[in-house]
């Protein structure tokens, strides 16, 4: 906006001519325009040499921007507050506002968060807390599951990753971001809810109902046989999960570790620095751990510190598994440990996350969660929606992708569904004979399932429901546990 110099009025003026004043009242009037003549005169001449040694390219530049696209939204603002028939609420205004701001990147990691919100997110990282225990992301309007945490109620009761979350105790997800799906599926432990899910390959969605827990913030599980392979599982990258690994590490070695499998399924990922103080146990000092590239194509560099880890390195052969629940940090590990360290994987493709994330907290405790840039692997690969595939791809068997069956329901003959054909399969993978795995619970299915109440010391009634469908979970899961083949694959790997 221009601003005009002060003028007076014309009746002031009238005013000065008529009064008869001396030379020493005419002189104060005139030396403060004087001097402000003479102030306008330099200030004249200072920009004039300044526009002429920088050129009027310059002069546009150092200019300051006027904001102008932001009046529609004051407009806005102004017409709600002044014009709706109720009293609005000018923070949650607010907040709508930059979550709008923030949805319309169409960026499925970015998000803002209100001060709640962010207390609850800050938790996931350096706490327990109660819920399912499930790494959840928006995706194209869907709330999309990156994975299970291990051991959680999610992981128990078959959530797998990419399962989709269309509605939690009946209310549509649709439109929702990550965080406001978060606040509906937590809870206290102990309590119930039920997720409405559509999985890739089935027709139709179904119920899971889980019970909520405590997720630990343990995340480091680890365990060696005679054979003296470690195997130390990964559940996520928390605030103190380069510690956890490093202390189960030097325990592993003090007990004759020969080998070690680091296992990634399921890894969500988590704080970048924690993934890259592992990574640093495998890679030599100096060795490239990860690339950023920003929007201007400027990539940094984050190479191991030779001082990290007290410059403790792992002497033992290493593989690392992963699947499809594998992502970000994670990925980052894997890619580093395989590229900068010569280390095999094994499993099948990872998830495919690769961007990087910073959460900004504003003065009012809110925070900004904003994707700042693309991470690479140390070859320069962004594995972005394609994942990363193991040197050795290895599936597991057809009954651990099964939707596991719910204990509170029935199923008799004439039972049909997808579900019934789940038992059949659990069941066919413990040798009883099933006949057709059709998903028709006839007179087969029913003498089958007789049988295994017969071999668990279960009443032998032929119907799958309660105690019976519980303890076909277990031995199925233990089963797959012993006979786990990509676990197997990545210990042959090592003993090589």
């Amino acid at each position: 906006m221009k601003q005009h110099p002060p003028h007076e009025s014309e009746e002031e003026k009238h005013n000065d001519k008529s009064k008869k004043v001396g030379n020493r009242y005419i002189k104060i009037k005139l030396f403060p325009f004087i001097m402000m003549l003479f102030a306008f005169v330099f200030v004249t001449a200072l920009v004039t040499t300044l526009v002429t040694s920088l050129g009027a390219d310059k002069q546009v530049k150092v200019s300051i921007p006027e904001r102008k696209n932001f009046s529609k939204l004051y407009n806005v603002y102004d017409a709600i507050a002044k014009s709706y028939y109720q009293n609005p609420d000018s923070t949650t205004m607010i907040n709508g506002a930059i979550k709008g701001m923030v949805a319309s990147l169409n960026d499925p990691y970015s998000d803002y968060m209100s001060k709640k919100e962010s207390g609850d997110f800050n938790q996931t990282i350096s706490s327990s807390f109660e819920g399912v225990g499930a790494e959840i992301q928006e995706q194209d309007g869907n709330i999309m599951v990156v994975s299970p945490i291990k051991n959680s109620p999610a992981e128990k009761a078959g959530i797998k990753p990419r399962d989709v979350i269309l509605s939690v105790d009946g209310e549509s997800l649709k439109g929702k971001t990550a965080t406001e799906a978060t606040k509906k599926i937590r809870g206290e432990k102990g309590s119930k809810v039920t997720l409405t899910i559509q999985r890739e390959g089935e027709d139709k969605p179904f119920d899971v109902v889980i019970v909520r827990a405590e997720i630990p913030i343990e995340t480091v599980y680890k365990e060696m046989g005679e054979d003296k392979i470690a195997h130390v599982t990964i559940s996520t990258f928390s605030e103190n999960t380069s510690k956890e690994f490093l202390a189960a590490i030097k325990a592993l070695e003090n007990d004759g570790m020969k080998g070690l499998v680091v296992d990634l399924r399921g890894n969500p990922g988590g704080l970048l620095d924690q993934a890259v103080n592992i990574a640093s146990l495998f890679l030599p000092n100096g060795a490239t751990v990860v690339q950023e590239e920003n929007r201007s194509n400027e990539k940094t560099t984050i190479k191991v510190n030779g001082t990290e880890n007290d410059g403790y390195k792992v002497k033992v052969p290493t593989t690392m598994i992963v699947d499809g629940g594998s992502a970000s940090a994670s990925e980052i590990l894997a890619a580093a440990a395989k590229e900068s360290g010569n280390v095999k994987l094994v499993g099948t493709k990872s998830f495919g996350k690769g961007t990087v994330q910073t959460a900004k907290e504003l003065d009012d405790g809110s925070t900004l969660k904003l994707t700042v840039a693309k991470w690479l692997t140390p070859d320069g690969e962004w594995i972005n929606k394609k994942g990363m595939t193991p040197d050795k791809v290895i599936s597991l068997p057809e009954y651990a992708k099964v939707i596991i069956p719910s204990a509170s329901k029935t199923f008799k003959i004439g039972s049909f569904g997808n579900d019934v054909k789940a038992i059949e399969i659990l069941l066919k993978a413990l040798d009883y004979n099933v006949g057709k795995e059709d998903g028709l619970y006839d007179a087969e299915t029913a003498y089958a399932v007789e049988r295994f109440e017969q071999d668990n010391n279960l009443a032998a009634t032929g119907v799958m429901t309660g105690k019976t469908t519980n303890k076909l979970i277990e031995l199925t899961r233990k089963q797959l546990k012993e006979q786990d083949p990509q676990l197997k694959a990545a210990k042959e790997l090592v003993k090589k």
